[in-house]
Parts: structure tokens; C-alpha cells; sequence
């Protein structure tokens, strides 16, 4: 009798509203069309630490089926759970118990890190794995190239809050973050009324401003984004004539947690992990004591980051988590792998994985008013449904 077809699917980096949407999608579609499928725990961790042994180790390996998945995608997170670990940078402390350093010695690259790609490759092989479907940002999509590329046939699914990806224009993730920032600034409106403040709300966005962008459309407030290093004294301006004219006296700024003023210094903080990232320093704090200083106007900061990761997913990353789910597995139904599922010029599409190495997307001056610190609201006629511009035919 010929093997079973066997699909494994992960889901890497941090957690958004949607995962458990696209794995319960992607498990109804395979089985309908013949196919087993694993769910391997931890994202690549249960790939670098799954035993070799006859049989599966639950701790990184779940059996997924229709019974298992029906109503997971009820709610947020992963049921697969995720890391953050990167096979092709390995640290030595991170082995598992029972990998011996001597095995693997010729793939050290650097003191104490090593390259276990290929023993990822052998652990997809012993579970039996003829196609991968991964779900990620940037640094899952990265090692998802590179398993391609030695030729596992795959297909990667782009999800995270900030909506850089490149080579798409949505990722899951996106609007249901949206839309928790939405409401959770609505709802401190009253007590920033109350005692006639300047709210400051911090909100992810590392590299791109979309996030911080796209809230500050749906609540009418101000933003700054990575992509613009801003004049500090402006901003403050600003922010005074609206506390002058709103009969509530009150304020509100949304920052990117790596939008900063010109002239200002915001080291990165704690340990680096995997993909050589830590943390950003609070620059709501920061911005907050700098605004109550030159407006004279009490200033407080509030963290809007791990909330909007939380819950359950809204309509839109439900409804696109779905179909991304099924394009998916299109796709590897046909034989087609080396691709990423995408929206382009708001439409479903995929694209080549090699469109993931090229730098994140970014905020352009036609989408933000850099003076007034803002959206800009007009001359949207011909755009797609998220007005985000675009990105041109996709690439085969």
C-alpha cells in the first residue's frame, strides 16, 4: 500500500486572533481530500526537539482531525502553542536532553550556536511529513524559505498584527487588532475627559506603523509612526490645540513602539532571542513625561500590545483565515509549494516565498499626514477595501 498523505502545519512567533481558524480550515480541507494531518507543537521547537522514536511524542506532536478541531476556531491563541525558535541558530543551552552536540558538531556556526536545519529535515522525514504548511511573521516565513529551498514542498501563511509582510497586503492578525484598539481607546475617552489629560497609547509596531496608522483612523487621533522621525515640539502643539478645543479637554496620541522624535535615544531591552530581537523601551512612558513637560498638560500612557493579541478573532481575520486556509491547500492539492498566500490589490493571490526575504512594508507619505500627525482621509476613489496601496501583479 502507498504511504498516506500526510500534512504537517505549525504556527510560529507570537500569537494572534485567527491561527486556530486556519488550523481547524486547513484540517477539514486536507481530510477531504485524503490527506493526514499533524499538528506539530511549540512551532519549529517541535521540529528541532520531536524524539525519534516509533511513536508520536505528544509533547510536539498532535494527531488533528474533524472531531479535535471543530470548535477551536471559537477562540484565539493556538492550540498548537508557538515559540519563538530558530533551527538555524540554535543555541546550545536550548538543545533538547537527549540531542548530543557531538552529532551535530560539523553544524556549528558560531561558539555555542548551531545550523540544525538539517535535522529538522530528518524529524519531517521520520514523521512522515510530504507537505508543510507554516503560519508566521517574517522570521517563521524566513526558515520556511530555507525548508523549501531544500525542497520540502510547502506553503506559509502570513499572520501578525503590525501587517508588514512582504508580498502581501493583509495578514492575519491585523484587524482584529484593530479592533480591540478601537475599543479600548474608546473606553478610556471618559477618564481622559474626567481629568482633562493627554492620553499617550503605545501599540506594536516595530518596524511598520500600520497598526498605530490604521487605529488612529478608526478613533480619529493623532499617531507617529517607525517610518517618520518626528519634531517632538510639533507634536506637542498639536496635541495642545486639541485639548483647546475639545469641549472634553482632553487628548490623544498613538504611538508605534518604534516611532521615536528626532534627537531622542530608546535603547532596545532585555535578552536577544533567536532572530536577534529584543525588546523596544517604553517610549509611551517616555513620550508622555516629554508631553506633559512642554504642554504643561498632565500626560499618561497606556499599553495597548498584549490585549490586542488576545480573544477571539473579529469577521475579517475570520472570514481571510479561512480562505487563506483553503488557498492553502488549492495549492498543495495541485502540487504547488514554495508559496505564500497573499492579498494582492485586494484579492486573493499567492505569491513566491523568496517575495518574504525582501524588507517589511512600510507606511508611504501618501497614507500619513506627517504634519499634523494623522491619516490622510482623502482621494481614496479606486482604492482596495483596506486602502492599502497596490503592490502589483504577484511574481511567479
Amino acid at each position: 500500500m502507498a504511504a498516506p498523505k500526510r500534512i504537517g502545519i505549525l504556527t510560529g512567533g507570537g500569537d494572534v486572533p485567527g491561527l486556530n481558524a486556519v488550523i481547524k480550515s486547513v484540517t477539514y480541507r486536507a481530510t477531504e481530500l485524503g490527506y493526514e494531518v499533524i499538528g506539530i507543537r511549540r512551532g519549529w521547537e517541535g521540529l528541532t526537539h520531536q524524539r525519534r522514536t516509533a511513536d508520536l511524542d505528544p509533547e510536539y506532536v498532535r494527531v488533528l482531525d474533524r472531531a479535535n478541531t471543530r470548535t477551536i476556531d471559537r477562540t484565539g491563541g493556538t492550540i498548537l502553542h508557538s515559540s519563538r525558535t530558530n533551527p538555524r541558530k540554535m543555541k546550545l543551552a536550548a538543545f533538547p536532553s537527549w540531542l548530543d552536540p557531538k552529532s551535530v558538531a560539523d553544524k556549528r556556526v558560531s561558539e555555542g550556536v548551531y545550523d540544525l536545519t538539517d535535522h529538522v529535515l530528518d524529524t519531517i522525514s521520520h514523521l512522515g511529513l510530504t507537505n508543510l504548511v507554516t503560519i508566521g511573521g517574517d522570521d517563521t516565513l524566513s526558515f520556511s524559505s530555507v525548508l523549501h529551498a531544500r525542497g520540502l514542498p510547502l506553503i506559509a501563511i502570513p499572520k501578525t498584527m503590525d501587517n508588514d509582510v512582504n508580498g502581501t497586503e493583509y495578514c492575519i492578525g491585523f484587524s482584529s487588532a484593530i479592533t480591540r484598539a478601537k475599543e479600548l481607546i474608546n473606553r478610556q475617552r471618559t477618564t481622559l475627559g474626567s481629568h482633562e489629560r493627554i492620553g499617550v497609547f503605545r501599540i506594536f509596531g516595530r518596524d511598520a506603523g500600520f497598526t498605530a496608522l490604521y487605529t488612529a483612523y478608526v478613533t480619529s487621533t493623532r499617531c507617529v509612526v517607525p517610518e517618520f522621525d518626528y519634531d517632538l515640539d510639533s507634536l506637542a502643539e498639536v496635541l495642545k490645540e486639541d485639548h483647546r478645543n475639545n469641549p472634553s479637554r482632553y487628548a490623544m496620541v498613538i504611538t508605534a513602539e518604534g516611532s521615536i522624535w528626532k534627537g531622542a535615544q530608546l535603547a532596545d531591552v532585555g535578552e536577544t532571542d533567536m532572530f536577534g530581537h529584543r525588546h523596544k523601551a517604553n517610549v509611551g512612558e517616555a513620550l508622555a513625561t516629554e508631553l506633559k513637560a512642554r504642554t504643561g498638560i498632565d500626560s499618561v500612557s497606556s499599553e495597548l500590545t498584549y490585549d490586542l493579541r488576545s480573544g477571539e478573532p473579529d469577521m475579517l481575520d475570520s472570514l481571510v483565515a479561512s480562505t487563506f486556509a483553503n488557498t492553502a491547500m488549492d495549492l498543495i492539492a495541485d502540487g504547488v509549494g514554495g508559496r505564500m498566500t497573499a492579498i494582492r490589490d485586494g484579492k486573493y493571490s499567492h505569491v513566491s516565498l523568496a517575495e518574504t526575504a525582501k524588507p517589511p512594508r512600510r507606511v508611504q507619505t501618501t497614507a500619513y499626514d506627517i504634519e499634523r500627525f494623522r491619516p490622510r482621509y482623502s482621494d481614496k476613489l479606486g482604492s482596495p477595501l483596506l486602502l492599502t496601496p497596490s503592490l502589483g501583479p504577484a511574481e511567479n
